[in-house]
C-alpha cells in the first residue's frame, strides 16, 4: 500500500527497524496496523533525531508514506478514531500473542511461533501512539519478547525449551540472526488446540506477568500465519469458546438519579465498546462479552 520507497535507514534509527519492517509485512493483510507501525516510527525517529540531514531526508519520506496510506485508508474508523484504532492494535498484538503462546504451552517449537511472539511485543511498542501503556501491556510485551529470546535461544543451542510460564532471566533476541539461521528452525506449524492453554497452571517460578485470560488464540489466528506453513483457512475449524458469566446484577441494571458520569466516564465506556466491537472481528467473543460488561457497568453504577 504504501508505494514511496524509503532511503536506507539511518544508525540512529536502527532500534526502528524490526517495526518498520512489520509494517510492511502487514501493508496488505493488515493495512491499519502497518500504518501505526509507521506512525510509531515516524514519531520515535523524531525524538531520536531530527537534525541530521540522513535523518531528515529519512522521515521527510516516511511522512510521504503515511499520508499517502491515510488517503488510501479513507475514512476508515480506526484511522479517524484514535480510540478505534488502539483498540484494533492492540486486539491483533493480542491475537499473536495467544497464538503463540498457544504453540509454546502446547510444545510445538518453531520460527512462526518466535516471530508471533517478537510480533506481539513490537506491537506493543506501537500502542505507545495512543498514549502510556497500560501494565498489563508492559508485562506481556516483556512476557513476550523473553519468550522469542528464550525459544530462539534454545533451538540453536539444540536444547528443548521448556513450554509455559517459567522463571525469566535475561535473554537476547536478535531477529536479524533469527531470519538468518532460520534454515535451522522447523519451520511446520501444526493445528493450534483450544486444550493446550491452561490458564490455572502453577506459575510458582513464574514472576508475576500475566498472561491474557481465554483458553484459545482466536479462531481465525492461524489464517494469518505465513503460507509456506501450509495452513490455511480452509483448514481451519472452529473453536470452543470459553464464555464468561454474565453478572447477574446487569440483568436489571438501572441508571440511578444520582450517578453523574464524567466526560472521562463517557469516553471510557465508548473505548470498552470499540474494544467489544474489535475483539468480534476476530470471533473473540469472551472478549467481547467482557469489554461489553464493564461499559454496562460503567454507565449505570458510575463505577468500573
Amino acid at each position: 500500500m504504501a508505494a514511496t520507497a524509503l532511503p536506507p535507514l539511518p544508525e540512529q534509527f536502527k532500534s526502528l527497524q524490526h517495526h518498520l519492517r512489520t509494517g510492511q509485512e502487514l501493508d496488505k493483510r493488515e493495512p491499519v496496523v502497518a500504518y501505526y507501525c509507521r506512525l510509531y516510527a515516524m514519531q520515535t525517529g523524531m525524538k531520536l533525531d531530527s537534525k541530521t540531514p540522513e535523518c531528515r531526508k529519512f522521515l521527510s519520506k516516511l511522512m510521504d508514506q503515511l499520508e499517502t496510506m491515510k488517503k488510501q485508508l479513507g475514512d476508515n474508523e480506526a484511522i479517524t478514531q484514535e480510540i478505534v484504532g488502539c483498540a484494533h492494535v492492540e486486539n491483533y498484538a493480542l491475537k499473536m500473542f495467544l497464538y503463540a503462546d498457544n504453540e509454546d504451552r502446547a510444545g510445538r517449537f518453531h520460527k512462526n511461533m518466535i516471530k508471533s511472539f517478537y510480533t506481539a511485543s513490537l506491537l506493543i511498542d506501537v500502542l505507545s501512539v495512543f498514549g502510556e501503556l497500560t501494565e498489563e501491556n508492559v508485562q506481556h510485551r516483556k512476557y513476550a519478547r523473553w519468550k522469542a529470546a528464550y525459544i530462539h535461544n534454545c533451538l540453536k543451542n539444540g536444547e528443548t525449551p521448556q513450554p509455559g510460564p517459567i522463571g525469566m532471566e535475561e535473554e537476547d533476541y536478535d531477529a536479524e540472526s533469527e531470519e538468518a539461521s532460520s534454515s535451522a528452525l522447523p519451520t511446520q506449524v501444526s493445528q493450534p488446540s483450544s486444550s493446550t492453554y491452561d490458564p490455572n497452571m502453577p506459575t510458582s517460578n513464574y514472576t508475576g506477568i500475566h498472561i491474557p485470560p481465554g483458553a484459545h488464540a482466536p479462531a481465525n489466528t492461524p489464517a494469518e500465519v505465513p503460507h509456506s506453513t501450509g495452513v490455511t483457512s480452509n483448514t481451519i475449524q472452529p473453536t470452543p469458546q470459553n464464555i464468561p458469566a454474565v453478572d447477574p446484577s446487569l440483568y436489571n441494571a438501572q441508571s440511578a438519579g444520582e450517578v453523574r458520569l464524567t466526560p472521562e466516564d463517557f469516553a471510557r465506556a465508548q473505548k470498552y465498546c470499540k474494544y467489544a466491537g474489535s475483539a468480534l472481528q476476530y470471533e473473540d467473543v469472551s472478549t467481547a462479552v467482557q469489554n461489553l460488561q464493564k461499559a454496562l457497568k460503567l454507565l449505570t453504577t458510575g463505577r468500573e
